[in-house]
């Protein structure tokens, strides 16, 4: 196992490659730094701690889906194994189907994510943007929504099809986000969202 500068520790061994399972077992043995989210994104664990604007945008979103949604059907990183190579994603808030169960193994499933939100952050922004999407597209979740303190943008991925999604839309901050034509039928308010 070993640590690369940007917080990602590569933990397949080069012949014998570990499953998810293995891979989070030798995670909880390891001694993570407390304020750290932990995921593994096509085979790379990834660290990264949490800063206040970081949570504090988490925060918002869920205030907002808490108000419409009961607590059971809103996770944060709480693992979901996605599609793809050695996928096992901490999301910063998954909201489920209203019926979900978790499965065999104490899991929940991605066919029953309705709503992925990730908050970028510096060490991580490539995986939202780039394999994390493309994971959440070839699960068919239906609205993916990044907010990005760094940009002051939220930009919304709906209608995946193909491994991708068909319809992007970027809000800035301070605008709301319609998702009331999505599953998650609801507006987002974007107006106190803090800046990175």
């Amino acid at each position: 196992m070993t640590v690369v500068e940007t917080d990602r520790i590569e933990m397949a061994e080069s012949d014998n490659e570990r499953t998810l399972d293995e891979m989070f077992e030798a995670l909880e043995r390891m001694p993570v730094p407390e304020g750290y989210k932990v995921e593994i994104v096509e085979g790379t664990v990834f660290m990264s701690p949490q800063r206040d604007a970081h949570w504090d945008l988490i925060a918002a979103i869920y205030d907002q889906l808490r108000a419409q949604y009961p607590r059971k059907r809103i996770k944060s990183d709480v693992r979901v194994d996605y599609s793809g190579h050695l996928n096992g994603f901490a999301t910063d808030l998954t909201l489920l189907r209203g019926d979900a169960e978790k499965n065999a193994k104490g899991l929940w499933c991605h066919e029953d994510v309705v709503l992925v939100v990730e908050v970028v952050s510096r060490s991580t922004g490539a995986n939202d943007y780039g394999p994390k999407k493309r994971a959440y597209a070839t699960a068919e979740v239906p609205v993916y929504l990044i907010a990005d303190p760094y940009v002051g943008r939220c930009h919304v991925y709906t209608q995946p099809k193909g491994g991708d999604y068909l319809v992007e839309t970027a809000v800035a901050f301070g605008a709301d986000v319609d998702l009331t034509g999505t599953p998650v039928a609801l507006t987002l308010a974007t107006g106190e969202f803090p800046r990175g």
